[in-house]
């Protein structure tokens, strides 16, 4: 099974023109030439599951297309999207902001969705699809540390609820990388599929590790890559794994156990 995680930033594009007439500008002007982009380069790659950071849902900045659905279209996907911020959240009432969020893609039979929402930090929403074999969960964190763990901690306690093996990949916005983590993967027994700590962010010129895939001891990791790819500020992560068999799991563990003296 294919994963792709991709922070696509509304599809807004990237270089010097983003940040003119005024820095942060490009926020406010969606270019379908970038999400037609973005859309060829996901085909290529044919993914059985999508996750889409910062999509626009189909306020006037794309011209009232919603990307989810856009590229879902093209790939012959299922979507689950939702806004990213808490029902409560007065965002849900600006314009364009409201139509900001996060989108799975799938194309296994998907048994069942769920939206959750972290109870701290301005982006609360936790995407989880349940598929056959696997629970995927989708997460964009906070910019700020103390936030970040306490949705960390939120995290946890979904993960640890969930009765399949689990796949949990986004933006984490940890600028120091799995150190961040450590604590947060040792309670989980989640692993990175990112052995090499290869950065994605920014897209140009690589040096932070922001985008993750982590995985439940259940699942094998085939293949992770970070295309060189610059259609947004970020940079793709694209995993290759299967879900291991009890059998295998069993194997797997009495090979690993220690030896008694």
């Amino acid at each position: 099974m294919r994963l792709l995680a991709y922070n696509i930033r509304y599809a807004t594009g990237t270089g010097p023109a983003f940040h003119l007439p005024l820095p942060g500008a490009g926020y406010l002007r969606s270019s379908r030439r970038v999400l037609d982009d973005i859309t060829h380069f996901i085909r290529r790659e044919d993914p059985d599951l999508v996750g889409l950071i910062e999509v626009d849902t189909g306020s006037v900045r794309s011209g009232l297309i919603n990307q989810a659905e856009y590229i879902a279209q093209h790939l012959g996907h299922y979507t689950a999207y939702e806004c990213k911020y808490g029902a409560a959240s007065i965002n849900n009432q600006l314009p364009i902001v409201r139509k900001q969020g996060n989108a799975i893609l799938a194309a296994p039979r998907v048994t069942n969705e769920r939206f959750h929402y972290f109870p701290t930090g301005i982006k609360r929403l936790i995407i989880e699809m349940e598929l056959d074999e696997v629970c995927i969960f989708l997460v964009h964190l906070s910019i700020k540390y103390r936030h970040r763990q306490e949705q960390l901690r939120h995290l946890h306690d979904l993960i640890l609820a969930a009765h399949k093996p689990v796949v949990v990949a986004g933006d984490f916005n940890t600028f120091s990388g799995t150190n961040e983590l450590f604590l947060f993967m040792r309670a989980t027994g989640l692993r990175s599929a990112n052995t090499l700590g290869m950065p994605s962010f920014p897209a140009r010129i690589p040096r932070a590790e922001l985008d993750f895939v982590l995985v439940s001891r259940e699942i094998d990791i085939l293949d992770f890559r970070i295309p060189d790819v610059r259609l947004s500020d970020h940079r793709p992560v694209v995993c290759d794994f299967r879900v291991l068999s009890a059998q295998e799991i069993a194997a797997r563990e009495r090979h690993s156990a220690p030896l008694l003296a």
